[in-house]
């Protein structure tokens, strides 16, 4: 290979490895936070040079590349459930060509180049929401999962059944029911829904759904406190039936009758589309339509009517060769860059504002737009007074897509780079980058901007479990500056508490008592409370394992936290540094004199007597019987450790109902598996 061929093929591995860690965490951003940062167009975009990057250097293609993956693993907190069939994901096609390109594929595989465009198609909207499965059984709901990786998803059955479109029962008044049914479908957000829900967070001085899409997504997927308003204002609709297809049904617009039969909800813009020009058509219709539709679509969904011939050009690893999404072009428009305005979030995030010159997209004024972070100016290249181009990421959130260099002064009158403030703008405190990281924070804990959130945290289950400390009660607290810092938690007196909104003194003293036994905690819950960045449980564990006391970590500097096993340099830079400031050391040191407190390891030891599994490692998996940490503790007590994954150094993994990967690399490795009586038996409690 010449020196030139070498220097393009490493430029193009580079490329690939970059995409596929680029795309990895869009993904996770979209399908697990539900917070996108990137439209779908470009997400596609990236995605397409991925493919072509793969296809002329397969021998670079990672196993694991987002190519091959439907969605993204299911997330902790939640029981995996199987899928009954894979639910697989859908080819793209941006234009006519590619749509064309998609039927003359069909007919190929068919062998009917004859009839390449005759082939009927039913066209349906392509709904802009989180598709799930629901499970029936003899007719009555049995199970709901989300789309997960495309082969295991969430269990979220609780949430289905609080959203009316999905029936409890099926409808057998047409006929007797399959014992097992399995129809797909996608869960939105009605568009009228999603402006009522957001004028009424943004009423209680909360931030509003980013769109109806990450709203529907994140409704589905809550653990606690749950927003039973939000669930109730989701709707299903189905589009397909995966088991328990009768027998006689042998098109696709027939299963949507029959869904619509049993008690579903089906699109009713849903259409037969006889060949390429009415599919072409129908998509037109759709596409001028979009804005006075009740839903947010982005796309119409093609599917070969005949399900014979569905099965017969079957499925590649993540996709149907027999249908495809044909995505709506994003609406863009041009407008102003006037200036850049650093913002403080609830979590102390900086994140940069672009205020524009009013311009309509799409039928809605945008005059302010996220820019997210530095990197992402950087990367636009954006300066105050540039003319830029700016779409609707999923026709709502807003966003710069580039600048019109054309339109830029030359010479002496070229705009300055902006460039995010160096302290916060609202507490003054330096502003801080981790290494690694893309985002810009305020780490002063005591921040007004950030205050009540970091007062949740502090009181939430995983940290000091402050019981009847809610975010309502947080926010007037706050409000009225009883709590201007966090310490001041410990500080509250009983009168402050009942002068409060719907506090009587009954109220006043469990919360009162709440926080005298919030007092008594762990080294690790208080780690945690503190919200120090990337410190959950088990890095606060590690953290409490590897230091005697609370001293010795507020000393130590980023190499004497990096040498501890299972902490990387990112992890040991966010705790040096939070430890460094002097305004979270005044907290640390106030809270403690407020009589926060916790035992030490030698007395914790000579408390707990006789520890069986000293030295032994273990990895919980599965659904229990009980909650994760009620294991977790009992194991702690007996003086084992608890992680996340499973290595060579694990001793035992104890493994509940549907436990996945975790158990198949514990056979590979030779590490013992458990199941609960096995633990209790270990734990000499039988």
């Amino acid at each position: 290979m010449s020196p030139k061929a070498s220097s393009k093929a490493a430029t193009a591995k580079r490329r690939m490895e970059q995409l596929a860690d680029e795309l990895d965490r869009h993904s996770r951003r979209y399908y697990i936070e539900d917070r996108p940062e990137i439209a779908d167009a470009e997400y596609d975009e990236l995605f397409r040079e991925l493919q072509f990057l793969e296809e002329e250097h397969p021998e670079w293609a990672r196993a694991n590349s987002p190519t091959q993956r439907i969605g993204s693993p299911p997330a902790e907190g939640f029981k995996s459930l199987p899928h009954l069939s894979p639910m697989l994901s859908l080819d793209n096609a941006m234009d006519e060509a590619e749509l064309r390109a998609f039927v003359d594929r069909v007919a190929r595989l068919l062998d009917r180049s004859d009839e390449a465009s005759n082939e009927p198609m039913i066209g349906e909207p392509k709904l802009d929401g989180a598709g799930v499965e629901l499970i029936y059984r003899n007719g009555r709901f049995d199970a709901g999962l989300t789309r997960g990786d495309g082969t295991v998803g969430e269990d979220i059955s609780a949430n289905l059944r609080q959203i009316l479109s999905v029936p409890m029962q099926l409808d057998d008044s047409a006929g007797k029911l399959p014992e097992l049914v399995s129809v797909r479908g996608e869960v939105v957000l009605p568009i009228a829904a999603f402006k009522r829900l957001n004028a009424k967070r943004m009423k209680l001085e909360l931030e509003p759904f980013a769109n109806p899409r990450n709203a529907a997504a994140g409704g589905l997927r809550q653990l606690h406190d749950i927003d039973v308003e939000r669930l109730r204002s989701l709707e299903f609709r189905a589009y397909a039936l995966e088991e328990g297809r009768p027998k006689e049904l042998e098109t696709q617009l027939l299963i949507l009758a029959q869904l619509e039969s049993w008690g579903f909800l089906v699109s009713p813009e849903c259409t037969l589309c006889k060949d390429f020009q009415s599919a072409v058509a129908f998509h037109q219709k759709q596409l001028a339509a979009r804005d006075s539709l009740p839903i947010e679509i982005d796309g119409t969904v093609f599917k070969i009517n005949n399900l014979a011939l569905q099965v017969e050009l079957g499925s590649l690893s993540r996709t149907p060769r027999w249908a495809i999404a044909f995505k709506f072009p994003p609406e863009q428009a041009t407008t102003r860059l006037v200036d850049i305005e650093a913002q403080v979030g609830r979590t102390g995030a900086l994140t940069p504002v672009a205020k524009l010159e009013p311009v309509q997209v799409g039928g809605v004024v945008v005059s302010n737009t996220s820019l997210h972070n530095q990197d992402e100016i950087d990367r636009k290249d954006l300066r105050i007074g540039d003319r830029v181009v700016v779409q609707r990421a999923g026709d709502v959130i807003p966003q710069i897509v580039r600048v019109i260099l054309a339109d830029r002064p030359t010479g002496k009158s070229v705009p300055e780079r902006y460039r995010l403030p160096t302290n916060c703008p609202v507490c003054g405190n330096a502003a801080l980058r981790l290494e690694g990281e893309s985002v810009t924070r305020c780490p002063n804990i005591d921040c007004p901007a950030q205050l009540k959130n970091n007062v949740w945290h502090l009181a939430s289950r995983g940290a000091l479990d402050i019981d009847g400390l809610g975010q309502k009660i947080i926010d007037q607290l706050v409000d009225l500056e009883h709590v201007t810092r966090l310490s001041d938690l410990f500080a509250l007196e009983r009168q402050s508490l009942v002068e409060l909104e719907r506090m009587g003194g009954k109220s006043a003293d469990n919360l009162m008592n709440s926080l005298a036994k919030a007092r008594e905690t762990t080294f690790a819950r208080f780690l945690i409370a503190l919200g120090i960045r990337h410190v959950g449980a088990t890095i606060a564990e590690i953290l409490a394992d590897a230091f005697v006391d609370l001293g010795g970590l507020m000393e130590a500097t980023a190499s004497d936290i990096a040498g501890i096993e299972g902490l990387g340099p990112t992890i040991a830079e966010s705790v040096a540094s939070f430890f460094s400031d002097p305004h979270n050391r005044a907290e640390v040191e106030r809270m403690v004199e407020l009589g926060v407190r916790w035992k030490t390891p030698s007395q914790v030891q000579g408390e707990r007597g006789a520890q069986p599994l000293v030295g032994k490692t273990f990895v919980l998996t599965g659904s229990l019987s009980a909650p994760r940490d009620h294991f977790k503790e009992r194991i702690v007590l007996a003086g084992g450790k608890v992680t996340g994954s499973v290595s060579s150094k694990t001793d035992f993994v104890v493994a509940g109902e549907n436990p996945g990967s975790k158990v198949t690399k514990a056979q590979k490795l030779g590490v013992e598996i458990l199941d609960e009586a096995a633990l209790t038996k270990l734990l000499g409690e039988s």
